[in-house]
Parts: C-alpha cells; sequence; structure tokens
C-alpha cells in the first residue's frame, strides 16, 4: 500500500503530462488542476481502502490519472440541459419542457435576445419604458381584455393577484376545485402563502350558486373559480358556470378570478378543443381577471399571464411583489413571437409544433410511422407497427385521446423476462444518448409514438437503435 501510494504524482508533475496538458487547452487551467487535485484524492482513498493496489508503474498509474482528469473535466463541460427526442407522444410533457416552440420562434427571436434590445427603452422618447407593452398590445387584440401584465408562471399570476386584492381578507373557492397543479403545489397553499383567508362552500362533486351566495361577509373580497384542467369528474355532479359566478359577483362587488391554467388562447376552428373552457370566452363573461399558463395549450415559453378588467391589472402592475415575478427578455420575445402566430389562425397551426401535431389525423401518423419502420428495417433493426394513444399532457385536456401510431422494437426472445429486460436496457440507453430519447416502456416493450417525432430524427434514431442492440438478441 505504501509503495502504491508513492507512486502518485504530485500536482506539478501530473500537469506535464501531455494528455493532461491538452486537456488544459480546452478546459482552462483552474478547471483542470479542480480535476487533478480530486482525482489524486479520490485514488489516494482507493489505495488506502486497499481497492487499487495492482499498479505496474508510475508512468502506467499516471495515464490512468489522466483518462480520470479528462473524464471529470467532460463531465463538468457537458451541458446538464439539452435537447431530447420525445417518442412518448405526450404534446406538452412537462419533464421536457412543456410545449416545443418551434423553429419559426426561435428564428424570429435569435436576433433580439443575442444583442442588446428595447426592453425597457421608449424607442419614441429615448426614456425608461415598460417591459411589458411588447405583449400586452397583442395579447389584449387577441383575447379581448382590456389590460394584460406577464409574471413567470401561472402559480406566480395567482400569488400576486390573491396578495394584492384579498391580503387578510376573504377568497371564496368550491371544494371540488381546490386542485393540485403538479409538483405538489396546491390552491389552497397559494391561499395560505397569499395572505388571504380560504372559504371553501359545497362539496367535492356538488357545489351550487347558493353556496357562493350563502359564505360572502363584509370581509369577502374574491371569488376564485379554478378550471379542473388535469382531470374530470364525472357522474353525480354540479358546479356554477362562470358566467353565473360573475353575475353574482357584479351584484355583490366582488371580484371573479378565473384561475383557467391551461392557458387556451382561443379555440381553433378545426382542433379537437372544443370542450376546452379559452381565454377570449373566458373574459367575455365578463370575469374581472383570468389567469392562465404560457407553456400550456398556449404554446409558449413558461410565463404566467393576467388578463381583465383595467384598473385591477394596473394596481397588480404596480404591486411591489410585481418586481420579483417578472419575466427576463427571453421570455418576452418568444411569448411575443408565438402570439403574433395567433393572429391567423392557418399560420398558428402550421407555424406552432404544439397545434401542428394536433392537426394530424390517424391516417398521416399511420404513414409517419410506417416511415419509420423502413428506416428501422434498413438498419436491420426489428420494427413493428402498433396503435398508440396519444395525450396532451402537461395538465390540461385530461379526456383527449389522439388516435396515434408508432413502432414497436421486435425482440426474439421467447421468454418474456428476457424480453421486458431486453427493452429496459434499450430504454436506458437511449437516455444515455449525447441527444437523449424518452420511448414509451410498457409491458415489457419498447414503443416509439410518432405523434411527437420530427421526421428529420428518423435516421438517427435508427442509427442510435442499430448501434445498442445486440444483433444475437433480437431480429434483424
Amino acid at each position: 500500500m505504501q509503495n502504491t501510494l508513492r507512486l502518485l504524482p504530485s500536482v506539478d508533475r501530473a500537469l506535464q503530462n501531455e494528455k493532461i496538458a491538452a486537456a488544459i487547452a480546452i478546459y482552462g487551467q483552474e478547471t483542470v488542476k479542480d480535476a487533478l487535485r480530486k482525482t489524486l484524492d479520490a485514488m489516494r482513498k482507493e489505495i488506502l481502502a486497499g481497492m487499487l493496489c495492482e499498479i505496474a508503474d508510475a508512468d502506467a498509474l499516471l495515464n490512468e490519472i489522466a483518462a480520470k482528469v479528462i473524464d471529470r473535466c467532460r463531465f463538468i463541460d457537458r451541458p446538464s440541459l439539452r435537447p431530447v427526442l420525445n417518442a412518448t407522444g405526450i404534446l406538452i410533457h412537462t419533464n421536457m419542457g412543456r410545449a416545443p416552440l418551434g423553429k419559426k420562434v426561435f428564428d424570429e427571436i435569435c436576433a433580439t435576445v443575442s444583442g442588446y434590445s428595447n426592453l425597457e427603452l421608449d424607442l419614441a422618447t429615448g426614456d425608461r419604458g415598460s417591459r411589458n407593452v411588447h405583449v400586452s398590445a397583442l395579447l389584449k387584440h387577441i383575447t379581448g381584455a382590456e389590460e394584460v401584465i406577464v409574471v413567470n408562471n401561472n402559480a406566480a399570476a395567482l400569488v400576486l393577484a390573491l396578495t394584492t386584492l384579498a391580503k387578510d381578507r376573504e377568497v371564496i373557492v368550491s371544494r371540488g376545485e381546490l386542485i393540485e397543479i403538479g409538483g405538489s403545489f396546491r390552491v389552497p397553499d397559494i391561499l395560505a402563502a397569499s395572505g388571504a383567508k380560504m372559504i371553501e362552500v359545497g362539496t367535492t362533486n356538488k357545489t351550487r350558486l347558493s353556496d357562493y351566495a350563502n359564505a360572502i361577509t363584509s370581509n369577502t373580497a374574491i371569488f376564485l373559480k379554478a378550471h379542473r384542467s388535469n382531470f374530470s369528474v364525472n357522474g353525480f355532479t354540479e358546479e356554477v358556470e362562470l358566467t353565473e359566478l360573475v353575475k353574482l359577483g357584479k351584484e355583490r362587488n366582488i371580484i371573479v378570478l378565473y384561475d383557467l391554467g391551461s392557458g387556451l388562447l382561443v379555440k381553433p376552428s378545426t382542433l379537437p378543443l372544443e370542450r376546452e373552457p379559452d381565454v377570449k370566452s373566458s373574459l367575455a363573461t365578463g370575469a374581472d381577471l383570468v389567469t392562465f399558463s404560457g407553456d400550456k395549450l398556449l404554446g409558449g415559453p413558461q410565463s404566467g399571464i393576467i388578463c381583465g378588467r383595467g384598473e385591477l391589472v394596473k394596481k397588480l402592475a404596480k404591486a411591489p411583489l410585481m418586481r420579483a415575478l417578472r419575466v427576463c427578455k427571453l421570455t418576452l420575445a418568444a411569448l411575443t413571437s408565438v402570439a403574433r402566430c395567433y393572429l391567423d389562425e392557418r399560420t398558428m397551426i402550421e407555424s406552432l409544433p404544439l397545434f401542428a401535431m394536433l392537426n394530424m389525423t390517424p391516417e398521416q401518423l399511420q404513414c409517419k410511422a410506417q416511415r419509420l419502420q423502413q428506416i428501422l428495417l434498413e438498419q436491420g433493426v426489428g420494427a413493428e407497427l402498433v396503435e398508440t394513444t396519444g395525450r396532451s399532457g402537461g395538465g390540461t385536456l385530461p379526456d383527449l385521446a389522439i388516435k396515434s401510431w408508432g413502432v414497436a422494437i421486435a425482440c426474439d426472445e421467447k421468454s418474456q423476462q428476457k424480453r421486458s429486460d431486453f427493452a429496459s436496457r434499450l430504454y436506458h440507453d437511449l437516455l444515455a444518448l449525447e441527444k437523449p430519447v424518452l420511448a414509451i416502456l410498457k409491458q415489457g416493450e419498447l414503443v416509439f409514438d410518432v405523434l411527437t417525432l420530427d421526421e428529420e430524427d428518423f435516421a438517427s434514431i435508427a442509427a442510435a437503435l442499430r448501434s445498442l442492440i445486440n444483433p444475437q438478441s433480437c431480429r434483424q
């Protein structure tokens, strides 16, 4: 052990190694020296633990150290956040960044965000302006709102509205709408954080207008209605329509705040979204405020949007909390580009990936799956066509089932356990690629749903599968 410890080089000597010197040219001296020190410390502990004893000589040890240092540097330098191919058939995949923005939006915002911009510069006067103006006019035009402001997500939009308008006052909400919005964040928690007092009315499955009316006191500030966008309740149910709640609110001078959440701005006439409430229709009922997400059915970047009555939105814009919740130029540039697509329905469907995918017919998806199957077969990868069911995801449209098609990777193993092991190994190997692929691992089978895949990626997926699959265990 002592002899092995003596073979460990000093930091200065190790830095003279050709491979380590070459790494310095790539990663910088401080990064390489830090990786070297950590490598030497780790190897010293291994030697003392008796885990590293058989070393031929100092040169062999130094080469091993250099390899470990380079691996550390590569790990540090490698971006953790990177592109992933989505073969799950889930359109708004929360774990994968929700709504994809698409090439059109990226091309439009590139020049704006790569240099200086008029983020808070009034070009007419040369004085300081408001960053909110870059998107508010567009969203007011599309939704019919009197005023609009943007914050960093919909939970922030709710917190801002409740803190500013209902702190130390009562907010009446149906028990059936005390939803969890994901990541263990719940409406009651948001209400508590805002300083408002929650008043629950009705039951889980039935709430009537009289329940709201009977709960009103002199300290009531808001009726909060929350869209159940991530689950559905069927059977013996009853809920108060937004129009009814708005009428009661106006009669009793109580603000009606509708947490729409899912963020459909307007209903496209050709897409299967007729049952989903949209922002424009919700505001048309007379609701005072509507809050929603920018990265769900809107198809844009993560953001929370508050729109509605001018005097209330302006009050929120001036609240001290707004400074902590405001969005950056990247978000505003992307949101503006996405909103511009809504000026024409055809442009919206063609340019925003979310709606382009929703617009595909089962027949088109079957043809798309056949093309992927053919490319896989040409690469020697066994593949079978399968019918699949796509989902909206992202806490939206829980009842929407999209008829889709996919490709299942074939395997000749007769044992179900071996087929399952093969599919599981391939699933994880695909996630370890430089450009990872997330497929569907279900009932011992690996499936690629083409609904969420771009045909440009078919060739790279096929090449990756060919390199990963053991030819002896799978059909060629």
